[in-house]
């Protein structure tokens, strides 16, 4: 399983792009942003595009209660996602070298794509709920206290995936170039259990 296991290795190693690009981005623009308001997403802590851009989303939040953008320290995901992605990165080259030599079958890459597509729903559901208490959990001593028609406080949870308009803010959420690459590493490793597949069966075919 040559091709497959170089397929592997390389899927692999597109993880760690996550340590040098951004996993996710959100932007915020508004009439009074000529330039739109973003923040990027690191596995090790969140960035503004530009230079004061938390800065200045955490200046519009206080108006409304919401809380500061965390810190890497005050966040325990920014010291543990780094050591899940280096760690599958590390085991899906082992995978892909081992199965280079025949010594394990196309399987073990499909359990890999497995447990990485599991941890990365985990991700996602642990994001999700950042957001939701980001958005939710408004200081009731706030300066402005916006309401829905029927009385009940307002959220501002920025959506997980899309577009949301929230007062006179249009809030676009997408995936950044790391969680792209993060992706095709994954589309990569699928594509290494078929070749895999494919090698195998032939190999012991003409056996």
């Amino acid at each position: 399983m040559k091709k497959a296991g170089i397929i592997m290795i390389i899927g692999s190693l597109l993880l760690l792009g996550l340590f040098k690009f951004p996993l996710w981005n959100i932007m915020l623009g508004a009439p009074q942003y000529p330039d739109p308001l973003g923040m990027d997403i690191y596995i090790s802590g969140i960035q503004g595009v530009q230079e004061f851009d938390i800065q200045n989303i955490d200046g519009v939040n206080h108006y409304i209660g919401m809380q500061k953008i965390p810190k890497p320290e005050e966040m325990w995901e920014f010291n543990i996602f780094p050591l899940v992605i280096g760690s599958m990165a590390a085991l899906g080259v082992i995978l892909g070298i081992l199965g280079s030599f025949g010594k394990i079958n196309y399987w073990w890459f499909l359990g890999w794509l497995i447990l990485m597509s599991i941890l990365g729903v985990l991700g996602m559901y642990d994001f999700n709920a950042w957001l939701t208490d980001y958005g939710t959990n408004l200081d009731p001593h706030a300066i402005m206290k916006m309401t829905n028609p029927d009385g009940s406080p307002m959220s501002y949870k920025p959506p997980l995936f899309g577009h949301q308009k929230m007062l006179n803010f249009d809030v676009d959420s997408f995936p950044a170039l790391g969680g792209y690459l993060l992706f095709a590493g994954m589309l990569l490793t699928l594509i290494a259990f078929f070749v895999g597949k494919f090698e195998w069966n032939k190999k012991h075919k003409l056996s």
